[in-house]
């Protein structure tokens, strides 16, 4: 993929890779749609890419990925939405899901946007329990301009950094983006495990 990406630096066909791969991230979380946001950002550094265009695309294809995962959801809604409230414990989940939605939905797609895998899981489950769209379509519109905008600077800011050696500012870039993940993901634990106990 991201070789895809180098050999198209230049070429407008490049923003248009990096919106596919964006919007498929919604649905195979493993298609490596930060890197490929933020080697784009060190290809801007050197003047091959729009920075804007980056992430331009980047969002445009973020929020593609989401809403249509949510359509998904929504349509599937018939098919879950009975088996979600088979069981006693499957409908205090789906109830718990409802509740934090309809009071923190902004912060939950926000914060699932960063999060590796997270996004798929609130996106579906925001369309599978009926959450309504005008609010999600915003928060998601949000949450994939703050993460374009993150991934493509951080490739920017290292591809400035490190203009000379072009593969190292890639590596520092996603180095970078993997210690704010891991940071993330301690806050996050931090914050569950007093709520566990």
């Amino acid at each position: 993929m991201l070789d895809s990406l180098e050999a198209l630096a230049g070429s407008p066909w490049a923003y248009a890779l990096i919106l596919a791969v964006a919007a498929v991230d919604a649905f195979f979380p493993v298609v490596p749609s930060e890197a490929t946001v933020v080697t784009a950002g060190v290809f801007a550094a050197v003047g091959d890419l729009s920075l804007a265009l980056v992430i331009a695309a980047g969002a445009g294809g973020a929020l593609a990925g989401d809403t249509s995962s949510y359509a998904g959801g929504r349509l599937l809604s018939g098919r879950i939405g009975p088996w979600l409230e088979r069981t006693p414990a499957r409908q205090r989940r789906t109830d718990r899901a409802r509740r934090l939605l309809d009071r923190r939905g902004a912060f939950v797609v926000l914060g699932a946007r960063f999060v590796p895998g997270g996004r798929t899981a609130v996106t579906l489950t925001a369309g599978a329990i009926r959450f309504r769209f005008l609010r999600f379509g915003v928060y998601a519109l949000v949450a994939a301009t703050l993460w374009a905008t993150y991934a493509g600077l951080v490739g920017y800011l290292g591809g400035r950094a490190f203009a000379e050696q072009p593969l190292l500012a890639v590596g520092a870039a996603l180095a970078g983006v993997a210690l704010v993940a891991l940071l993330v993901e301690g806050v996050r634990r931090l914050r569950v495990a007093p709520c566990a106990a």
